[in-house]
């Protein structure tokens, strides 16, 4: 059987890129050029390789420049719908903010607006439909933050050490992953929080409740600091 696609993605672009002032004073993080054009648009077209046939970016700082950068609000065919937050929700409350937007979805894409990867999506994809969990996330051998770790049957059984539950193995959180209607559901609307602590409470409840996948083919950046944005010009020059 054919594995369904998963058409709508959830970009996070709202944070404040504290970390890259003064560059961020002028642009959100994700609107940052990389090979001359903004880095959510990498996000966007590994999205689209993958199935995604709507694109949902939060807003927050400098709202007004994704309007300037995105006039049609589209990116290669595709609607973008921008929601904006007036006070800063984090992750999770960003993602709960969406959810009129979401009634005829059962799960989505929810994908961090500053990282660079061409990673392979499809296999993220194939191990959410075989597990069936509440979310599944893409991970890493190693990388900056080494904090998520995974059983032996590959589900996530801590997270940021929370739950006092070393597996088998420990690795980084890609910033990519598969949630479900009922992941969002439960989620509190207006809460700023991140999507961290509801998957640690779901572990806590259900020890098969958020599946790992490590995804080590292909480049991973984040460029959330100054160092690793300058870093990655010398891979993609005309920034």
């Amino acid at each position: 059987m054919k594995t369904p696609l998963i058409t709508t993605a959830f970009i996070l672009g709202a944070g404040l890129g504290t970390r890259l002032r003064p560059l961020t004073e002028s642009l959100p993080k994700p609107l940052l050029p990389v090979g001359g054009r903004p880095l959510i648009t990498y996000a966007m077209d590994h999205l689209r390789q993958a199935g995604a046939r709507r694109f949902i970016v939060n807003t927050h700082h400098l709202a007004h420049c994704y309007a300037e950068a995105f006039p049609e609000k589209t990116w290669k065919g595709i609607p973008i719908t921008f929601r904006h937050e007036p006070v800063l929700l984090d992750t999770a409350g960003g993602l709960k903010n969406i959810e009129d937007l979401l009634e005829d979805e059962e799960r989505i894409w929810i994908y961090n607006g500053d990282i660079l990867t061409n990673l392979p999506l499809a296999p993220l994809l194939e191990r959410h439909i075989e597990k069936r969990p509440l979310a599944t996330l893409a991970l890493r051998s190693t990388g900056p933050l080494v904090n998520v770790d995974i059983d032996s049957d590959g589900f996530i059984c801590d997270m940021r050490g929370a739950l006092g539950a070393p597996g088998v193995r420990r690795c980084l959180f890609a910033g990519i992953g598969i949630v479900e209607k009922s992941f969002w559901q439960r989620l509190s609307p207006g809460r700023i929080e991140s999507v961290v602590l509801p998957l640690i409470e779901s572990i806590r409840r259900d020890p098969r409740a958020v599946a790992g996948l490590v995804l080590d083919d292909g480049f991973w950046h984040d460029l959330g600091t100054r160092e690793a944005y300058d870093e990655i010009q010398t891979f993609f020059p005309g920034s």
